[in-house]
């Protein structure tokens, strides 16, 4: 039938996003993001990510509630919630939990797993291999995630972005730490990440305002 998903048994299901936004970005480490782009189809495996949950978590976008920008965090899961930041970059996160409950996961960074000279292409001035999806704003960049994305479902084939399995990453190489740049429950330590890996982004405090908790 036209405009039917066609089938791809390596795409990630939705049911291991319909989790708790710590499962599932547990879950997401490992995977592989893949994404079409005006130079060609660019891939990274992840390697770190940032869980955000809704009503009871204050650094979450949906913490105060449903806004035209943040209502992909309201679900379904398995979308990808673009938004831009300091008016200068987008960051991306894919959606959790179960419908209308809102949570997301951050992709802060992620390995080429695809042709590099297409990669380097879309990131010129990147000094290192590793550096081509080192932090949120250039794993976007190189993906190509815009405001144009926002929205699109990454669990079905025809979609432009796409989410692939990985296998499980060992529990030996799982750590966890602090939310990078965040000043409220700026010590919950919902970033993960694959120990060993270059591609993991620097650790930076988020700072608290004066006067404030």
């Amino acid at each position: 039938m036209p405009g039917k998903p066609r089938c791809d048994p390596g795409l990630l299901d939705r049911e291991d996003l319909s989790v708790d936004v710590v499962a599932a970005a547990v879950r997401l480490l490992g995977c592989t993001v893949e994404a079409d782009t005006p130079d060609g189809r660019v891939a990274v495996r992840l390697v770190e990510v940032e869980a955000y949950r809704g009503a009871d978590d204050p650094a979450s976008h949906s913490f105060r509630g449903r806004t035209a920008r943040n209502a992909v965090m309201f679900g379904p899961a398995g979308h990808l919630y673009v938004y831009f930041v300091y008016g200068m970059h987008f960051c991306a996160n894919v959606s959790c939990l179960d419908d209308g409950e809102p949570g997301g996961v951050l992709l802060r960074a992620g390995e080429v797993v695809s042709d590099l000279a297409v990669a380097r292409a879309r990131r010129p001035t990147a000094r290192r291999d590793a550096d081509l999806a080192r932090g949120p704003a250039r794993l976007a960049s190189l993906l190509g995630l815009t405001r144009d994305r926002n929205g699109v479902d990454v669990t079905t084939a025809a979609s432009p972005v796409r989410l692939r399995s990985g296998p499980p990453v060992p529990a030996d190489r799982v750590r966890t730490g602090p939310r990078v740049g965040v000043a409220a429950a700026r010590d919950v330590p919902w970033r993960f990440w694959i120990d060993g890996s270059p591609a993991v982004s620097a650790y930076r405090p988020g700072r608290v305002r004066p006067g404030a908790r």
